[in-house]
């Protein structure tokens, strides 16, 4: 089966109109605010790989693994998906083309809407959603007055108006907020449904030993352990762990009570050289009395002088130094250089969740749905979105650096440790590790920082409930792929996947069809069995690797450490994703068409070139046999 057409988000709008086009139906837009057309920030010239994206929304529309639709103005269905709810009479008020009419269609998994005039489409999967709400009464005056507004966790609103007789909307509505968000209904979520096949099992991609195996241990300095195998110890940490060779079951039971949450300190990567690693936990419970506690301080020095490169080890903890010391007042805190010796604590000045939580809502205002060309720059400054991205990358690059430069081990904490701490390991990883800038390394390392120890999807993202205003919801791994970007942009040689692959990954973090991001844990994980109950994203992406190829990727490429530079000189504005629903951000130059051209030419250059050094071999070995 050819999954290469199948796209789980269709674009919402027309890609055969003109960037910077917009139908004069839009001056009838009333009662929900009139809109005008921002205008054009990219070059139509451009080569950028922000058009990727548009482009291949447009081929999304024709899905060859699809079921058949029952009536031709049906929307085609994924395995596992079924038509709930269906209005024959809606006006879709698109902000850029104006009003459309046609059919809005609700199944399990989706929100489509097809215009019977060709204006644009939508299509968008329920688990985007974070909110829905009516608009107008049966009372309201004016065309367009009554109706559904629908805000999603992907940067856009849709706004939908329905005929004002005999409530024509309460079905739709109800169906909406029913399997949108299914866990506050009872409901179980689409992954649970979808159960199309795929030629790789994507579960597979990720085996912890054989991962730790890879980096070098067991070795003399360090061990595998399966203390966690029934996630006693740490109900939030994987099975197995990595924790040095001298350390004893008693030493780690008592770190972990020592510990926040039961997360004591454990290896994530080590240096293939010079043994320095990065091990990640939570903060100490020293609270207001300064506790202490030996056994965890023994445990810090066995990590330390598992390096013998080094007689110090570097704590990075990743909040402002007010935020850790104010965290004693809860019984946290953060550890003192007198308890443990030799190690220096360096505060990375990173904010909590609910600062980025707010600061990614002033970017939405600023991206969605109009754009002041006047106060563009001033508006992305005033949302310290690429402030908060700088930061990120600045305290990876100082783990980096420690750990390659200095050879010294680093121990990574915030105050939980499975927010920031997750951010900081994986980049600094990618950055000293090439492997992971493979598409399969890079799965890995989602799989092993952010899944495998314990990031909570379920409460950042708000899978399948309708508690939009939780304050455990904040956009962290949405941050971790804007900086993965940010180095790609720096090397665009070093990574052998390209920006449609991390924006696919976003996506199907809501999207809810598959298992992948779905729970808080491993442990939640094995007991919802969503390997024998869901599909892996990896799945769907391993079938059709050649989509997310860089055709810059030079896999010999001497650069093994990357140290991206991080200033906000540097940083910029990942307009592919966070502007991607405006037709005048878009670029014109089909570049996916051209991204294929330079993976098949690359191919045939590489081809030319083996086949010559084979001419070269043989020519040789001609030579040697027989003289001159």
């Amino acid at each position: 089966m050819d999954h290469k057409n199948d796209y789980n988000n269709i674009d919402m709008y027309r890609t055969e109109s003109k960037t910077g086009t917009f139908n004069s139906k839009q001056e009838s837009l009333n009662n929900w605010g009139k809109v005008s057309p921002s205008k054009s920030y990219c070059s139509s010239s451009s080569t950028s790989t922000e058009n990727v994206v548009s482009t291949l929304e447009r081929d999304k529309a024709i899905a060859s693994n699809v079921n058949v639709p029952n009536r031709p103005d049906d929307p085609q269905l994924l395995s596992g998906e079924k038509i709930i709810g269906q209005s024959r009479d809606v006006t879709y008020l698109c902000p850029y083309y104006g009003p459309a009419r046609g059919i809005l269609t609700v199944t399990n998994y989706k929100l489509n809407f097809c215009s019977v005039d060709k204006s644009p489409s939508v299509d968008v999967p329920l688990g985007v959603v974070s909110r829905i709400e009516k608009v107008g009464g049966a009372s309201s005056r004016g065309e367009n007055a009554y109706g559904i507004e629908i805000f999603c966790k992907d940067m856009r609103n849709l706004r939908f108006a329905h005929k004002q007789e005999n409530h024509s909307r309460r079905d739709i509505f109800e169906k909406l907020q029913q399997y949108a968000f299914p866990l506050s209904h009872k409901l179980k979520l689409f992954g649970f449904d979808y159960n199309e096949k795929f030629s790789e099992n994507g579960w597979n991609v990720y085996e912890p030993i054989a991962e730790l195996k890879r980096m070098g241990v067991n070795n003399d300095m360090w061990k595998i352990t399966k203390l966690n195998e029934h996630y006693e110890i740490c109900d939030s940490y994987p099975a197995v762990w990595a924790v040095p060779t001298q350390a004893t079951d008693e030493d780690l039971k008592a770190s972990a009570c020592f510990r926040s949450r039961g997360r004591i300190p454990v290896l994530s990567w080590i240096h293939p050289e010079f043994q320095a690693t990065i091990t990640r936990c939570s903060q100490p419970l020293v609270g207001v009395s300064g506790k202490r506690c030996r056994e965890d301080e023994r445990y810090i020095q066995l990590i330390m002088d598992a390096n013998a490169q080094s007689h110090k080890i570097f704590i990075m903890d990743a909040r402002p130094s007010a935020n850790a010391i104010a965290n004693k007042a809860k019984g946290g805190g953060y550890e003192s250089e007198d308890a443990y010796q030799n190690a220096e604590l360096v505060f990375l000045d990173i904010h909590n969740i609910h600062v980025m939580r707010e600061s990614l809502r002033k970017l939405k205002e600023l991206c969605y749905p109009n754009i002041d060309e006047s106060k563009w720059l001033s508006g992305i400054e005033s949302t310290y979105w690429l402030k908060h991205i700088k930061c990120i990358l600045a305290g990876a690059v100082r783990i980096a650096d420690k750990v390659e430069n200095l050879k010294t081990s680093v121990l990574v904490h915030c105050s939980d440790g499975w927010d920031r701490t997750a951010q900081l390991t994986a980049l600094a990883m990618l950055m000293l590790d090439p492997y992971y800038r493979t598409l399969k390394g890079f799965e890995v390392l989602i799989e092993k920082e952010w899944l495998s120890f314990g990031h909570k999807f379920q409460q950042r993202i708000g899978h399948g409930d309708d508690h939009h205003s939780d304050a455990d919801r904040s956009p962290v791994f949405l941050q971790f792929i804007d900086c993965v970007w940010q180095i790609t942009q720096q090397f665009p040689n070093a990574f052998q996947f390209n920006d449609y692959f991390l924006i696919t990954i976003l996506d199907h973090l809501y999207s809810c069809r598959f298992g992948t991001f779905l729970c808080n844990s491993e442990r939640e994980r094995m007991q919802e069995r969503l390997k024998e109950q869901t599909v892996s994203l990896w799945s769907f992406v391993n079938s059709q690797l050649d989509l997310y190829k860089n055709p810059l990727y030079w896999a010999n490429n001497h650069q093994n450490i990357l140290i991206p530079i991080a200033s906000i000189r540097h940083i910029k504005l990942w307009k592919a994703y966070y502007c991607r629903w405006n037709p005048s951000m878009r670029t014109q130059d089909p570049v996916y068409h051209r991204i294929r051209e330079l993976l098949s030419y690359k191919e045939q250059l590489e081809n030319g070139v083996m086949n010559y050094q084979k001419e070269q071999q043989c020519r040789i070995m001609r030579t040697t046999v027989s003289p001159a």
